[in-house]
């Protein structure tokens, strides 16, 4: 993967920003870049319940990402306010279960993540908000496409905000089997052949094996929010959402080991999995210098999963444009009848799975977010406004481990 320079991507959109600054005394009529954001972030984490072997050995998994967002903005004669957006995201990760599922020729390519999107909306000088964009996601095992629109509305004194978002995921999982489940060898051309999902491949006669085929999963999401200004000093939120899900929803790389059968097979779950989560998030401004922000959600699905997050973040300004945010989040949920750990299963369970995603398990999470924002740019450069760093440690009682930093730069 070509790694992303953030100081020569920095020195271009200084001097892009440089150039689209709009005079603040009135309103721009032609599209002029409003922002610009860079995030890079690393993650890692270590455990000992890999589902690609069965829910055991390690889930060891280092994750660099870089991503850049364009933000561009226009009025028209009647106050109503543009905006049009561009993403580019890149990851590269490395597993040591990669060892355990990669196929001939595959190496070179796993791990790599690519993800534009683009994005548009207008804010009417009515109140209403109308919006609609499209992305896309690439690694070597799973497509992604996304249609996404939103429509809301925003009262004449700015207190009360209710928005709808709707998105749609139509997604292609490529079925790459374990080594040991997979067809090995090319006999005829034009031959098929039966996967251990019972999926039909054909032979494509050339030297490096079968095609590998693809499943589709569809995804169909919502999400209702009424946001309100109680108060000067408080700020509530309601976030209703709905999520349908249709199609191949295993991984056909988890394997399964079950209590009277020695060899493996892939995971297999439903088809179709429904999810109804409904959060509640609280501000509230102590004084000048410090804000509480919560935020509760209660989650319930069709898999027979419930979960609760609880967090709590509280950024504290030290100076004008210097803030110190420590944050905590808490999360539990109950376990799927579908999971059972490593050769727990029975061969007549008609559902398994060994992914502790699934399992019944509590995480916490917890760390610190520092944000600059100097009145002078950052480093005496008028045009970077803003350098956030942000940490967080993040613990499971499944015994997973995991760290994450990610840097931000804002250009304005």
């Amino acid at each position: 993967m070509k790694k992303i320079c953030l100081s020569v991507i920095g020195l271009f959109c200084m001097f892009l920003s440089a150039f689209s600054q709009a005079d603040e005394s009135y309103h721009n009529q032609t599209l002029q870049v409003d922002e610009i954001n860079l995030v890079s972030g690393y993650y890692n984490q270590t455990g000992d319940h890999s589902a690609v072997t069965g829910g055991i050995g390690s889930e060891k998994l280092n994750d660099i990402s870089n991503v850049i967002d364009l933000q561009f903005v226009k009025w028209n004669d009647r106050d109503n306010k543009y905006n049009l957006g561009f993403e580019l995201g890149v990851d590269h990760h490395t597993a040591a279960s990669q060892a355990y599922v990669s196929a001939t020729g595959a190496s070179r390519n796993w791990g790599l993540r690519v993800y534009p999107s683009i994005n548009w909306s207008v804010e009417k000088s009515n109140g209403l908000i109308l919006g609609i964009g499209a992305s896309y996601s690439h690694e070597y095992n799973y497509t992604s496409n996304n249609l996404n629109f939103e429509i809301g509305h925003v009262s004449k004194n700015k207190n009360t905000e209710i928005n709808f978002r709707g998105n749609v995921f139509f997604d292609q999982v490529k079925l790459l089997e374990p080594s040991e489940l997979r067809p090995k060898t090319i006999v005829t051309p034009g031959v098929t052949y039966t996967t251990a999902s019972g999926n039909v491949i054909s032979d494509d006669g050339e030297s490096h094996g079968p095609k590998i085929p693809s499943s589709p999963r569809n995804t169909y999401a919502g999400s209702l929010t009424l946001s309100q200004v109680v108060t000067k000093n408080f700020q509530g939120e309601l976030i209703v959402d709905g999520v349908a899900q249709k199609g191949f929803l295993s991984l056909p790389f988890h394997r399964v080991y079950f209590n009277n059968f020695d060899s493996a097979k892939i995971e297999k779950l439903p088809n179709t999995r429904f999810k109804f989560p409904v959060g509640v998030r609280l501000n509230y401004f102590l004084g000048d210098h410090i804000i509480l922000r919560t935020y509760y959600r209660y989650y319930e699905d069709t898999w027979g999963i419930k979960a609760n997050t609880a967090s709590i973040e509280v950024p504290y300004k030290v100076s004008p444009f210097f803030s110190i945010s420590p944050f905590y989040r808490y999360y539990e949920q109950s376990a799927s009848p579908y999971f059972a750990p490593y050769k727990a299963h029975s061969v007549n369970d008609a559902y398994y799975t060994s992914n502790y995603e699934f399992s019944a398990f509590s995480s916490q999470y917890m760390g610190i977010n520092i944000k600059i924002t100097p009145k002078r740019g950052v480093f005496n450069v008028p045009a970077f406004n803003t350098l956030e760093i942000r940490y967080g440690r993040y613990s499971q009682t499944t015994g997973l481990q995991a760290n994450n930093i990610a840097v931000s730069l804002k250009f304005k």
